[in-house]
């Protein structure tokens, strides 16, 4: 499975910007998918993850001005970010939990997308 996103760019602080993560490839469940982000000289962080059945999370630093959402069917999860600021400023990477059935049961793996730069200016 892949994954691939979309979206990112530079907008000026108060602005938004939705980034999008498409899955690609044979997987028997693609769950949960998340956000994570890694600004400069920084560690990656969470951002936020949605399940299957919609349950979302998200880092408190985010809470009231991102919205995370999927397309099951289309093995798409959204990243909705408004009122940015500038410490928003970082490579966004999607990621996902996949399990793949194979002869012997299932297998379990971890996707990371390659990233899309989101640039916040003040």
């Amino acid at each position: 499975v892949q994954l691939v996103e979309s979206g990112g760019g530079s907008v000026q602080s108060g602005g938004s910007l939705r980034l999008s993560c498409v899955a690609s490839g044979n997987a028997y469940s693609i769950d949960p998918m998340g956000w994570y982000r890694q600004a400069p000289g920084k560690e990656r962080e969470l951002v936020a993850t949605i399940t299957s059945s919609f349950a979302t999370n998200y880092a408190d630093s985010v809470k009231g001005r991102f919205t995370i959402s999927r397309d099951n069917a289309k093995n798409t999860v959204y990243l909705q970010m408004n009122s940015l600021k500038s410490e928003d400023t970082a490579v966004y990477f999607c990621n996902a939990k996949i399990t793949v059935a194979i002869i012997e049961g299932y297998s379990y793996l971890e996707e990371w997308g390659r990233g899309t730069l989101v640039t916040v200016s003040a």
